[in-house]
């Protein structure tokens, strides 16, 4: 039980600092649904396409040497040449990525056909990201969980405070005052977001640099051989994982009719987040637990641990899906302020859904990171990647965004699935399967029933949440009480 309290003292100092960031979409969400801030929903929808990019671009320059770096740190002696090789390759590679993307920065707005000045920012942007991939890895596999934190949640706050600034305060300071008409231009609320984006990742490299004077610029080409070969499938699974996670924006925008695409993108996104909390919740869990799997993978049965941690998830995922179920009403006008994008809240359940399987997932990959078989993380992933661009294609023209949210399903179950099943071959935990799917269905099926049959039926929708509560309590109470007497 130390462990685990251990696990969960990290889980919420990591879990707030990186699902703040995480958070940042969501909190500007209400920004960029007030009416009047952006120009249309379609231009939401522009917003959600690019980013979508972002998140492709930022596996491929990541390329599993984060997952890497944690297996080799923990495993080899010389932790220094860790720190050195790794560094010394994500530098080169990001560095070679920026300098190609510039130079043929016209002919990757034309392909994808995302106006150029969006692309120079989206460019910047990504190699400040990319530079700071192996310093906040180092300051997690090295259990400096405060400075991470501040650093993360810094970035989050510049990121924020200028997107306010950009969006609400700028154009009446610029009539009023004559010192803000410099940096004022009307229907320029595109650029400003990533202009926000791109000083908030600034400030944070610079904030990072100590770490860059500290590091021995030692390469070993043998462990960087080594560590690439760990970390290509991971790479594989992180290209697949981002097909999965919104690749679906691309496919809405190609295939549907260009005069609803973008309209279609804005709301289903905006709408999207709101299944957020649950995204929120499996990353904060997922970045406690990668440390934790890689430093206890030598102790005295592990696979104990990680059965406890799993159900430990299941039934915290299980109460947020129901909680957001039932009150996503209330949640609704706080999140996505404008009217307009309503249409799409059919997606929500669907993707809370997803996202707990994805959630699980995590949990259970454990089996193939700790026994060095991390291509089938890749084979998985690509499984889920091939579902979701095979429905997406096939009945996107047909259901649009509903479509899309139903393939996400489809990928994580599928992956969820796959895992468990390789798992008990290769690296038997003692999952209690019994309880774990007795969360997850009663879960899942009260949330249906609440939102499909009762909405906005708080007497019955709270009943089945205080029922579900009270279940949970009563099958973890012992567990509850070990880890407060510790």
């Amino acid at each position: 039980m130390g462990a685990l309290k251990t696990l969960f003292k990290q889980t919420f100092i990591y879990g707030l600092a990186t699902v703040l960031p995480r958070m940042l979409s969501f909190l500007l969400v209400p920004l960029y649904t007030t009416k009047g801030v952006l120009p249309s929903v379609a231009e939401y929808g522009k917003v959600s396409v690019i980013f979508s990019y972002f998140v492709l671009f930022n596996v491929v320059l990541a390329y599993g040497m984060e997952t890497a770096f944690f297996r080799f740190f923990n495993k080899e002696e010389d932790k220094a040449s860790v720190i050195g090789t790794s560094t010394i390759s994500l530098v080169i590679s990001s560095l070679g990525f920026f300098l190609i993307a510039l130079c043929f920065q016209n002919q990757i707005a034309n392909f994808i056909d995302i106006d150029v000045k969006y692309i120079v920012l989206v460019i910047w942007i990504l190699l400040l990201d990319a530079l700071v991939i192996i310093p906040f890895a180092w300051l997690r596999a090295t259990e400096k969980p405060m400075r991470y934190a501040v650093i993360k949640i810094t970035n989050v706050v510049i990121n924020l405070g200028l997107n306010i600034f950009f969006l609400l305060g700028l154009k009446g300071l610029a009539s009023d005052y004559n010192l803000f008409n410099t940096i004022y231009v009307p229907n320029f609320e595109v650029s400003y977001i990533f202009i926000a984006n791109l000083v908030a990742s600034a400030v944070t490299l610079l904030l990072m640099l100590s770490f860059y004077l500290k590091v021995k610029y030692t390469f070993n080409k043998s462990l960087w051989q080594t560590m690439f070969k760990y970390a290509f499938p991971v790479l594989v699974a992180g290209i697949a994982f981002s097909i999965n996670e919104t690749f679906d924006r691309i496919l809405l925008k190609e295939l549907l009719p260009e005069d609803i695409a973008e309209t279609h993108i804005g709301m289903y996104s905006a709408c999207y987040k709101i299944a957020l909390f649950m995204t929120l919740f499996a990353t904060a869990y997922r970045l406690g637990i990668e440390p934790f799997f890689f430093s206890h993978a030598k102790s005295e049965n592990p696979q104990r641990n990680y059965a406890r941690i799993l159900e430990f998830f299941v039934a915290l995922g299980s109460i947020i899906l129901l909680s957001v179920i039932v009150f996503v009403d209330v949640l609704k006008p706080i999140i996505v302020r404008d009217e307009a994008y309503w249409e799409a809240m059919w997606v929500v359940p669907v993707i809370l859904i997803a996202n707990f399987c994805l959630g699980i997932y995590h949990n259970l990959s454990v089996w193939y990171k700790i026994t060095d078989r991390t291509k089938f993380g890749a084979y998985i992933s690509i499984i889920g990647a091939i579902i979701t661009l095979f429905m997406n294609i096939l009945f996107i023209q047909t259901y649009s965004y509903k479509a899309s949210a139903i393939a996400t399903l489809c990928a994580y179950a599928t992956m969820m699935g796959l895992s468990y099943f390789y798992g008990r071959k290769y690296y038997p935990i003692p999952y209690n399967m019994k309880k774990i799917l007795g969360y997850l269905g009663l879960s899942i099926g009260l949330s249906v029933l609440s939102f499909y049959q009762f909405r906005a039926n708080y007497i019955i929708g709270i009943s089945m949440l205080i029922v579900f509560l009270g279940i949970v309590f009563f099958s973890e109470k012992n567990q509850i009480k070990q880890l407060l007497k510790r």
